[in-house]
């Protein structure tokens, strides 16, 4: 799980990468499938791409897997995405992170609208995953605008009077981790679906045609290689160096 790998295609450049894992429900759709063995199969492709991407060296993943927006969506599917979640975290997520002493796994977004028990068992994993090296960050009942005005009135609520962009950020629901250097949306559709606002405000961008349950480790492995290709200025210039 060396980042010195000369094959490696992070290079060790690429610390933070975010995915927006759309294309569940189409990838049912397509097969005559109903939409929950989409989210199914998509669940299961989540534990291929967490093993790759740590072998890559990266370490931090923050996945987005469920919208603010998402409540809209027919109740059945609602209520099946919860219980998906909820075994997940039940029976995949706790065990690995109480086997694996590097592993942790962080939830954000407003825990308060989820079900008890789905909350519950996320507080638990967050607790286990204190101190460890590689944290996932599951984006459950998120939504980017919602997390800066929760952020803005947490700081107003302790006292702030005026804020900064350096103290907005401590309160940010991924204070514990790195800004996205890299964000891959699956899908195909160019959009940022209120992901990561203020955290992606310089991420590189790549959308994927594919979607989710089809990912394979050599797109991934693409994404990594194409980002370490591009030049990241941050609203600057980048000095070229002199000929002769």
């Amino acid at each position: 799980m060396s980042s010195q790998n000369v094959n490696n295609p992070a290079k060790g450049a690429l610390k933070s990468l975010a995915i927006i894992m759309d294309g569940n429900g189409r990838w049912a759709t397509r097969r005559g499938l109903p939409r929950k063995e989409g989210h199914i199969q998509g669940a299961k492709v989540v534990e291929r791409v967490l093993a790759h991407v740590r072998e890559l060296g990266i370490h931090h993943l923050t996945l987005y897997a469920f919208s603010t927006e998402n409540w809209k969506r027919p109740e059945e599917e609602v209520e099946g995405l919860m219980s998906l979640f909820y075994k997940y975290v039940t029976h995949v997520a706790i065990p690995k992170i109480k086997s694996d002493p590097e592993l942790g796994m962080m939830f954000i977004g407003d825990k308060s609208a989820l079900p008890e028990k789905l909350r519950k068992k996320c507080i638990e994993a967050e607790r286990l995953s204190e101190g460890k090296s590689f944290i996932c960050n599951i984006a459950l009942n998120y939504g980017g605008r919602a997390e800066i005005v929760n952020a803005a009135n947490k700081a107003f609520s302790e006292g702030h009077t005026t804020l900064t962009e350096e103290l907005l950020s401590r309160y940010m629901y991924t204070s514990h981790s790195p800004d996205p250097d890299l964000v891959i949306r699956t899908g195909g559709d160019f959009r940022i679906s209120n992901f990561l606002l203020w955290q992606s405000a310089y991420s590189e961008y790549i959308i994927l045609d594919t979607l989710w349950p089809d990912i394979t480790d050599e797109e991934i492995d693409d994404c990594v290689a194409r980002f370490n290709s591009r030049e990241r200025r941050f609203g600057g210039v980048v000095d070229k160096p002199k000929k002769g």
